[in-house]
């Protein structure tokens, strides 16, 4: 599968970003070209675009379909009420339907998406496609509370230095011990276990990190895991995010 997003500045002037039908239609030909392909699988909006009407955004998508130019569409970084006007004009005005969402989803970063998100999408067959599936490295054990990350990349995981947070790396790091595996193997597989998760988007830096990645997609833990992971990691109990 082909995908790629659209909104974020690629160029300067007119319609250097945004998801007005000028910029969307540029920026689709760019991502054909180096790509190297006829057709995007999968175009995502980036993040909302308040300055735009959402139907305009639509119809910018509909061309684009018509002239076989993208399959389908989806977004990404949208909340509810944003995922609601898209899908409600899209509904209304007869223009292309979202089929997936891109979101922030891990097991130290469960609050946005459980809310109120996974039910829209499932009650609208929405798929979802969480990203930073490993908390930017956080649930793979590099770090620890003694050891904590020090680095300018390392600046994103912060935010997971909660109490909580640092509870769930060790409940993942002891059932990785247990099944001899490592710890971003768990991590995936709890993600691949909940029921409003379609795929996780993954990456990776060595061939290393790519094999403990698809472990995981091969990993079924067992209830008492997932219920120790689920507990561990409950943002219901009051603590920080």
């Amino acid at each position: 599968v082909i995908a790629t997003k659209v909104r974020g500045e690629m160029w300067q002037g007119k319609d250097g970003q945004g998801l007005g039908a000028g910029h969307m239609t540029r920026a689709c030909e760019d991502s054909l070209r180096r790509l190297q392909v006829e057709t995007i699988d999968l175009y995502q909006c980036h993040w909302p675009d308040e300055k735009t009407p959402v139907e305009e955004t639509l119809q910018a998508f509909e061309k684009l379909i018509a002239d076989g130019k993208v399959r389908t569409i989806g977004v990404s970084n949208y909340g509810v009420r944003e995922l609601r006007d898209v899908l409600g004009v899209a509904k209304t005005s007869g223009l292309p339907r979202i089929v997936s969402i891109q979101m922030h989803y891990n097991l130290v970063w469960r609050q946005e998406f459980e809310d109120a998100l996974a039910a829209e999408c499932r009650e609208n067959e929405i798929a979802a496609l969480p990203y930073s599936p490993l908390a930017a490295g956080f649930l793979t054990g590099k770090y620890t509370p003694v050891r904590a990350a020090k680095s300018k990349r390392a600046s994103g995981v912060k935010k997971y230095y909660t109490d909580r947070g640092w509870r769930t790396v060790e409940a993942v790091r002891a059932i990785a011990s247990e099944l001899g595996v490592a710890e971003a193997s768990v991590a995936i597989a709890w993600l691949l276990a909940r029921e409003d998760v379609t795929a996780p988007i993954v990456g990776a830096n060595s061939v290393e990190q790519l094999a403990a990645v698809l472990e995981g997609q091969h990993l079924v833990l067992s209830n008492d895991h997932l219920a120790k992971l689920d507990m561990v990691s409950d943002w219901r109990t009051g603590e920080e995010h």
